[in-house]
């Protein structure tokens, strides 16, 4: 496990957050918490084996975030000074005295007053998330040779007209301190490899892509895509040729690469608590899952567990504390197919009288303030379940979906439609070639009600998002779903060609 960069480390964390946090407690506000951190980010893309982007970003600022007589207050910075050896104080402690100002602006138009759930201090406590290898230890020009390698590799197969290879890697430092003794420093690192292949034959474009999910992972787990990539173009090829679905109801085995999706839109942000109360109502909430509904709606099938976790090794929101100082841990959602709870953040858990946070509090820069974010949200697998090919020999009519695509949700997270990166029809328990153009379409409860098979441990994947959108103004947050194969019986499948007049 590496360390803790030592040039975050000799950063002047401590000293710069003892005068932001004493600067507040001087102007009577009765929390504040201090947040410095650096986060970097890389984004390498090539088109057809050419490099057509090759983006890095550096992030390093400060934030002070307060509770004074009720009110939140917050405000951020980026002077630090000259590193250790001057530090600037004064400009640390002016942002104190700003978020402390903004609360007693605010307090004219808030209209509840702020309480935070209460946690245990966690003084200096240190996380470093599971890697290898840091990304950005890599050359460029390493990076670039093995995607343009890719590249190569499948533009020589006459089957395709156009590569795609993608990117993506990020790594956050972070120091956070509080009036209530808590002091952490934290370190993840996460990456996102994409090899994606286009063709056009007779009349018909479509594309094929990599099943690798983003996680958090180094260097190490890039190479790992190159397994895939030998069948793309060949995959590629049977879609383009197959015929389209024939609409109608469906029993579906889903693979992992499919399904975490659907988890995320209908589990992982209808099971959000500040959602189910209605906040986000301007921007993509509320949630369905309202707090009248909890520990009696029958979300799914009595198979159904799904819990919240930040702790999961590689999950993409993994962390040891939170951006409030909590530690974070595993909690469920759904137990034997029953909501049983919320994801929280301090502020909602004690509004809605929880004596604890979950630990789901996040911000995605050192500006924005920490809201409440998703956990990685995951179906557990049937202890001794079938295989994959077990579920499928089951199932006399039906489809097989692998990876995901599209997808379309209301904004409470009820009616929604899905699409994949590849069908095969079932026929008798056996695989019969592969079908385009199908959509899987149902509500929420019936969907995960119609859920009749999970499969064992062995057919679990974590998948994932490296950018889920959620807040006003808008952050981006990362997050790991895991999930087995599943079968579901009579689902409704369209014909996304025909309903869109093709």
């Amino acid at each position: 496990m590496p360390d803790i960069d030592p040039e975050f480390l000799a950063l002047p964390l401590r000293e710069l957050a003892d005068t932001a946090l004493q600067r507040a407690r001087d102007l009577g506000a009765e929390h504040a918490d201090f947040r410095l951190e650096r986060i970097r980010g890389q984004y390498l893309v090539l088109a057809d084996g050419a490099v057509e982007t090759a983006a890095d970003s550096d992030t390093l600022g400060f934030a002070v975030r307060v509770v004074h007589n009720g009110v939140w207050g917050f405000a951020a910075g980026d002077d630090l000074g000259e590193a250790t050896s001057a530090p600037n104080h004064d400009a640390v402690a002016a942002v104190a005295g700003q978020a402390v100002e903004l609360a007693k602006v605010a307090a004219a138009a808030t209209t509840e007053r702020i309480e935070l759930a209460p946690e245990p201090a966690h003084p200096d406590a240190t996380w470093v998330s599971s890697y290898e290898t840091d990304p950005f230890s890599v050359p460029m020009r390493e990076k670039t040779a093995l995607l343009t390698g890719w590249s190569r590799r499948l533009l020589e197969d006459s089957r395709v007209d156009h590569v795609d290879v993608r990117f993506f890697a990020a790594k956050e430092q972070k120091f956070y301190a509080d009036t209530a003794g808590t002091s952490t420093t934290q370190q993840r690192v996460r990456v996102a490899p994409v090899a994606e292949v286009v063709a056009t034959r007779a009349g018909r474009l479509d594309s094929m892509r990599t099943l690798a999910p983003p996680v958090g992972r180094g260097w190490e787990y890039v190479p790992t895509v190159e397994n895939e990539l030998a069948e793309l173009p060949e995959l590629l090829a049977e879609k383009l040729a197959a015929p389209g679905v024939d609409p109608g109801s469906y029993d579906l085995v889903i693979h992992p690469s499919n399904l975490w999706l659907a988890i995320h839109e209908s589990i992982g942000h209808a099971t959000e608590l500040d959602r189910a109360l209605g906040y986000e109502a301007a921007y993509a909430g509320t949630s369905f899952a309202t707090v009248d509904n909890l520990g009696s709606l029958r979300y799914g099938s009595s198979i159904m567990n799904v819990t919240g976790d930040r702790t999961v090794e590689h999950g993409l929101a993994s962390v040891g504390y939170d951006d409030e100082g909590v530690a974070t841990g595993s909690f469920d959602l759904i137990r034997d197919g029953v909501l049983v709870g919320y994801q929280r953040d301090r502020r909602i858990s004690r509004l809605r009288g929880h004596d604890r946070s979950n630990g789901c509090a996040y911000a995605d820069s050192p500006a924005t303030m920490p809201i409440q974010r998703m956990a990685n949200v995951s179906l557990a697998p049937a202890p001794n379940g079938p295989s994959t090919e077990d579920l499928i020999s089951g199932v006399e009519h039906g489809i097989y979906i692998v990876g995901d695509r599209s997808w379309s949700i209301d904004m409470q997270r009820y009616n929604f439609q899905f699409t994949g990166q590849r069908f095969y029809r079932i026929e008798n328990g056996r695989l019969a070639g592969m079908l385009r153009d199908v959509a899987y379409q149902a509500t929420t409860t019936e969907f995960w009600n119609a859920m009749t098979a999970l499969g064992g441990p062995q057919t679990h994947v974590l998948g994932g998002s490296f950018m889920c959108g959620k807040g006003q103004p808008g952050q981006v947050a990362s997050v790991s779903h895991g999930c087995p194969s599943a079968h579901f019986s009579g689902v409704r499948v369209l014909n996304t060609s025909q309903e869109a007049g093709q």
